[in-house]
């Protein structure tokens, strides 16, 4: 028998400017850079992010976020991920 894990979620609190607040990546606009916090996901889905370069402290460019995947610029290397996964990811923006 399988035992789920309980995934832990972050709360922070920010100001409204979305400038060192915490938010899910999803939400981020286009051409924001932004610093990863956490990954509330799954072992799996989590180890397959930091293998992509995705870990937590890596700072990343979003290219497009328009509705569909999320493109990103992470470390010189384009990558795009879908929508759901975008929710799991919790960001600090640096700069709009």
């Amino acid at each position: 028998m399988r035992h789920r894990r309980r995934r832990s979620v972050v709360h922070t609190r920010g100001d409204d400017s979305g400038i060192g607040a915490s938010q899910r990546l999803s939400t981020i606009m286009t051409g924001s850079i932004v610093e990863l916090l956490s990954i509330n996901a799954g072992h799996r889905l989590t180890h397959r992010l930091n293998e992509m370069g995705l870990t937590p402290g890596v700072q990343m460019k979003v290219v497009q976020n328009s509705g569909g995947p999320v493109l990103l610029s992470v470390r010189g290397t384009r990558i795009a991920l879908g929508r759901g996964t975008a929710e799991k990811i919790l960001v600090e923006v640096k700069s709009n």
